[in-house]
Protein backbone atom coordinates (compact mmCIF):
# COMPACT_ATOMS: atom_id res chain seq x y z
CA UNK A 1 0.00 0.00 0.00
CA UNK A 2 1.49 3.31 -1.04
CA UNK A 3 1.43 6.57 0.83
CA UNK A 4 -1.14 7.92 -1.63
CA UNK A 5 -3.39 4.95 -0.86
CA UNK A 6 -2.98 5.62 2.87
CA UNK A 7 -4.18 9.19 2.47
CA UNK A 8 -7.05 8.08 0.30
CA UNK A 9 -8.31 5.57 2.86
CA UNK A 10 -7.55 7.79 5.89
CA UNK A 11 -5.96 4.85 7.69
CA UNK A 12 -2.47 6.39 8.38
CA UNK A 13 -3.86 9.76 9.32
CA UNK A 14 -6.17 8.17 11.85
CA UNK A 15 -3.38 5.97 13.22
CA UNK A 16 -1.01 8.94 13.37
CA UNK A 17 -3.64 11.10 15.12
CA UNK A 18 -4.23 8.35 17.66
CA UNK A 19 -0.50 8.11 18.39
CA UNK A 20 -0.28 11.92 18.83
CA UNK A 21 -3.28 11.99 21.19
CA UNK A 22 -2.08 8.99 23.17
CA UNK A 23 1.40 10.50 23.55
CA UNK A 24 0.00 13.88 24.59
CA UNK A 25 -2.37 12.23 27.07
CA UNK A 26 0.39 10.13 28.58
CA UNK A 27 2.60 13.24 28.81
CA UNK A 28 -0.16 15.19 30.59
CA UNK A 29 -0.72 12.38 33.09
CA UNK A 30 3.04 12.10 33.72
CA UNK A 31 3.38 15.88 34.17
CA UNK A 32 0.43 15.91 36.58
CA UNK A 33 1.92 13.02 38.55
CA UNK A 34 5.24 14.87 38.77
CA UNK A 35 3.73 18.23 39.79
CA UNK A 36 1.11 16.95 42.29
CA UNK A 37 3.57 16.23 45.16
CA UNK A 38 4.97 19.76 44.81
CA UNK A 39 1.51 21.33 44.97
CA UNK A 40 0.24 19.02 47.71
CA UNK A 41 3.15 19.82 50.05
CA UNK A 42 1.91 23.43 50.22
CA UNK A 43 -1.37 22.33 51.86
CA UNK A 44 -1.56 22.60 55.65
CA UNK A 45 -0.57 19.42 57.45
CA UNK A 46 -3.12 17.40 59.41
CA UNK A 47 -1.81 18.61 62.77
CA UNK A 48 -2.19 22.26 61.72
CA UNK A 49 -5.73 21.67 60.44
CA UNK A 50 -6.59 19.96 63.72
CA UNK A 51 -5.45 23.04 65.64
CA UNK A 52 -7.23 25.58 63.45
CA UNK A 53 -9.67 26.08 66.31
CA UNK A 54 -9.35 24.89 69.90
CA UNK A 55 -11.43 25.29 73.04
CA UNK A 56 -9.83 26.01 76.39
CA UNK A 57 -11.41 25.56 79.83
CA UNK A 58 -10.53 28.72 81.80
CA UNK A 59 -12.48 27.87 84.96
CA UNK A 60 -9.20 27.15 86.78
CA UNK A 61 -7.67 30.55 86.01
CA UNK A 62 -8.11 32.67 89.13
CA UNK A 63 -7.79 36.49 89.04
CA UNK A 64 -4.13 37.48 88.89
CA UNK A 65 -3.03 34.23 87.22
CA UNK A 66 -2.57 33.01 83.69
CA UNK A 67 -2.26 29.82 81.72
CA UNK A 68 -0.30 29.21 78.55
CA UNK A 69 -1.75 26.96 75.85
CA UNK A 70 -0.21 25.84 72.59
CA UNK A 71 -2.21 26.82 69.50
CA UNK A 72 -0.95 26.43 65.94
CA UNK A 73 2.50 25.70 67.29
CA UNK A 74 2.74 28.96 69.29
CA UNK A 75 2.13 29.79 72.95
CA UNK A 76 -0.98 31.80 73.82
CA UNK A 77 -1.19 33.63 77.16
CA UNK A 78 -4.65 33.61 78.73
CA UNK A 79 -4.71 35.89 81.76
CA UNK A 80 -7.49 36.66 84.24
CA UNK A 81 -6.43 40.15 85.32
CA UNK A 82 -7.04 41.77 88.66
CA UNK A 83 -8.84 45.10 89.11
CA UNK A 84 -5.46 46.73 89.79
CA UNK A 85 -3.97 45.41 86.53
CA UNK A 86 -6.99 46.63 84.57
CA UNK A 87 -6.89 50.08 86.20
CA UNK A 88 -3.15 50.38 85.54
CA UNK A 89 -3.59 49.44 81.86
CA UNK A 90 -6.54 51.79 81.35
CA UNK A 91 -4.64 54.74 82.86
CA UNK A 92 -2.05 54.69 80.04
CA UNK A 93 -2.26 57.45 77.40
CA UNK A 94 -2.32 55.68 74.01
CA UNK A 95 -0.36 58.53 72.38
CA UNK A 96 2.61 57.69 74.64
CA UNK A 97 2.85 54.11 73.33
CA UNK A 98 5.47 53.04 70.76
CA UNK A 99 2.77 50.97 68.96
CA UNK A 100 -0.62 52.67 69.00
CA UNK A 101 -2.43 49.90 67.07
CA UNK A 102 -4.44 47.45 69.17
CA UNK A 103 -3.12 44.49 67.16
CA UNK A 104 -6.39 42.70 67.86
CA UNK A 105 -7.52 40.26 65.15
CA UNK A 106 -11.08 40.55 66.53
CA UNK A 107 -11.20 44.25 65.55
CA UNK A 108 -10.47 46.19 62.34
CA UNK A 109 -6.86 47.13 61.61
CA UNK A 110 -5.91 50.57 62.90
CA UNK A 111 -8.03 50.32 66.06
CA UNK A 112 -6.34 52.31 68.88
CA UNK A 113 -4.41 50.30 71.48
CA UNK A 114 -6.63 51.18 74.43
CA UNK A 115 -6.95 48.49 77.07
CA UNK A 116 -10.63 48.11 76.19
CA UNK A 117 -9.64 47.26 72.60
CA UNK A 118 -7.19 44.59 73.74
CA UNK A 119 -9.25 42.86 76.44
CA UNK A 120 -11.52 40.02 75.41
CA UNK A 121 -14.56 41.00 77.45
CA UNK A 122 -16.25 44.23 78.56
CA UNK A 123 -15.15 43.86 82.17
CA UNK A 124 -11.57 43.73 80.93
CA UNK A 125 -10.38 40.89 83.13
CA UNK A 126 -9.71 38.43 80.28
CA UNK A 127 -6.63 39.14 78.20
CA UNK A 128 -5.71 36.66 75.45
CA UNK A 129 -2.56 37.23 73.40
CA UNK A 130 0.08 35.38 71.46
CA UNK A 131 3.04 34.63 73.72
CA UNK A 132 5.68 35.52 71.16
CA UNK A 133 7.85 38.65 71.44
CA UNK A 134 7.42 40.83 68.37
CA UNK A 135 11.15 41.51 68.21
CA UNK A 136 12.70 38.14 67.42
CA UNK A 137 10.05 35.59 68.41
CA UNK A 138 11.19 34.72 71.94
CA UNK A 139 8.66 33.80 74.64
CA UNK A 140 8.33 36.60 77.22
CA UNK A 141 8.17 35.94 80.96
CA UNK A 142 4.84 36.82 82.62
CA UNK A 143 3.33 37.23 86.06
CA UNK A 144 4.24 40.86 86.53
CA UNK A 145 7.69 40.70 84.96
CA UNK A 146 9.41 43.78 83.57
CA UNK A 147 9.20 47.47 84.37
CA UNK A 148 5.47 47.75 83.63
CA UNK A 149 4.08 44.76 85.56
CA UNK A 150 3.16 42.70 82.49
CA UNK A 151 5.59 40.63 80.43
CA UNK A 152 9.32 40.85 79.91
CA UNK A 153 11.44 39.31 77.16
CA UNK A 154 14.89 38.75 78.72
CA UNK A 155 16.59 38.01 75.40
CA UNK A 156 16.75 41.65 74.27
CA UNK A 157 14.92 43.56 76.99
CA UNK A 158 11.41 44.23 75.65
CA UNK A 159 8.95 45.29 78.37
CA UNK A 160 5.17 44.89 77.93
CA UNK A 161 2.51 46.34 80.23
CA UNK A 162 -0.48 44.63 81.85
CA UNK A 163 -2.35 44.92 78.54
CA UNK A 164 0.47 43.32 76.50
CA UNK A 165 1.47 46.60 74.85
CA UNK A 166 5.14 47.29 74.15
CA UNK A 167 6.40 50.03 76.43
CA UNK A 168 10.19 49.78 76.30
CA UNK A 169 12.82 47.86 74.34
CA UNK A 170 13.45 46.82 70.74
CA UNK A 171 10.11 45.07 70.05
CA UNK A 172 8.27 47.03 67.34
CA UNK A 173 4.70 45.98 68.15
CA UNK A 174 2.30 44.94 70.88
CA UNK A 175 1.75 41.25 71.61
CA UNK A 176 -0.88 40.24 69.03
CA UNK A 177 -4.40 39.33 70.13
CA UNK A 178 -5.65 36.29 68.16
CA UNK A 179 -9.21 35.59 67.05
CA UNK A 180 -10.89 34.42 70.25
CA UNK A 181 -14.34 34.36 71.83
CA UNK A 182 -16.16 32.86 74.77
CA UNK A 183 -18.45 29.92 73.98
CA UNK A 184 -19.84 29.98 77.50
CA UNK A 185 -18.76 31.46 80.83
CA UNK A 186 -15.65 29.29 81.16
CA UNK A 187 -14.91 28.01 77.65
CA UNK A 188 -12.72 30.09 75.39
CA UNK A 189 -12.39 29.31 71.69
CA UNK A 190 -9.24 30.26 69.82
CA UNK A 191 -9.56 30.54 66.05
Amino acid sequence: MSQADDHATGYSATKRDFIYYATAGAGAVAAGAAVWPLVNQMNPSADVLALASIRVDVSVVDPGTQITVLWQGKPVFIRNRTEEEIAEARAVDVSSLPDQDAGNDNLPAGTPATDENRALNEEGNWLVQMGVCTHLGCVPLGDGAGDFGGWFCPCHGSHYDTSGRIRKGPAPANLPVPVASFIDEFTLQLG
